[in-house]
């Protein structure tokens, strides 16, 4: 592992200048500082074995996916990779604003070399409106970040060995869950596992839940959630009880796309055992599948749902890791 040390000139390497637009001024003309952050943190790349690799808070919780990163509009974010690995890699983020000098690619030289660190800077701006009327809609959403370094200049390697996690930014207001499911679909797997291996994502009744899903890889999904629902908005909820927003169970992923929402876990249906899957019947049928449990209002799991999950875990006993 890499000595901690070098984490005392992270306030050095992090003297970058970054900026955002105005209402009254472009973004050819960037006007404010970000050298002064309103968080710092850091994030160590590290290797997992079998191929695998893994972002954590410490280097002892790396795992896939990563930590999930939140931020709130109108913030700025430091954030230094500390890479423990014998790759060169990054970490490349979506949604959010930042310079070339934080692209994390090696197009713009901003790879992090083997025992070696690097600061990236993130901005998350507030909606406002341009000089010339339009709106810029702020940041507001669910994203996630990747490598973009290992295997290929896209980083290709570092994604299908795990380098990858949830990037999410509210704007203030926003309703805020108890619990936070983060479900990567690749190939034909949940963050690189299938069932019965996938995620477990545990709630009881009456918690709000939000989940955000992201695809990788080369396959198109289907991700479907049973007994729950939620509105084709930013956030999964209606913007009002006149909204008629499209409601959906069942939302198309594509490579690099990301999504979220919450929901009242068991509003309606009550407590049990609720699958997750891809829709794409091959897909589901290899095992890209998982389980939203739902516990009672005492925390307990009703019989129904210790007999589904074992029924669930019997069906799927062919279960494997996929790299």
């Amino acid at each position: 592992m890499r000595s901690r040390a070098v984490l005392g000139l992270i306030s050095i390497v992090a003297g970058l200048v970054w900026s955002v637009p105005t209402a009254a001024q472009d973004a050819v003309q960037p006007a404010q500082s970000c050298a002064d952050p309103d968080r710092s943190i850091s994030l160590f790349a590290e290797h997992l074995g079998k191929g695998r690799n893994g972002y954590g808070l410490t280097p002892e919780t790396a795992s896939i996916p990563g930590p999930t990163i939140e931020m709130e509009e109108g913030e700025c974010l430091h954030v230094t990779l500390v890479n423990d690995t014998f790759r060169k890699l990054s970490m490349h983020a979506h949604g959010v604003d930042y310079t070339v000098e934080s692209d994390g690619t090696p197009l713009n030289n901003s790879c992090v070399a083997p025992g070696r660190s690097r600061t990236y800077v993130f901005q998350a701006h507030l909606p406002t409106t341009r000089s010339d009327g339009t709106v810029d809609p702020g940041s507001a959403g669910y994203w996630h970040y990747h490598d973009h370094c290992l295997g290929t200049d896209h980083g290709t390697g570092g994604v299908k060995s795990g380098l990858f996690g949830g990037f999410i930014v509210r704007r203030p207001g926003d309703p805020l869950p108890e619990r936070t499911c983060v479900l990567t679909m690749i190939n034909t797997t949940f963050n690189l596992k299938i069932a019965p291996r996938t995620p477990r994502c545990e709630s009881t009744i009456g918690d709000r839940v939000e989940f955000l899903v992201i695809g990788h890889g080369e396959l198109f999904h289907t991700f479907h959630l049973h007994g729950h629902r939620w509105a084709d908005t930013r956030t999964g909820y209606p913007e009002g009880a006149l909204d008629n927003t499209q409601l959906l169970d069942n939302k198309t992923v594509g490579p690099a796309d990301s999504f979220g929402f919450q929901v009242v876990a068991g509003e309606h249906v009550g407590p049990g055992a609720w699958m997750y899957h891809c829709h794409v019947q091959s897909h589901s049928d290899a095992g890209m599948s998982g389980i939203f449990v739902v516990k009672t209002p005492e925390g307990t799991l009703t019989q129904q749902t210790v007999d589904a999950l074992r029924a669930w875990r019997k069906g799927h006993s062919h279960g494997h890791d996929h790299r």
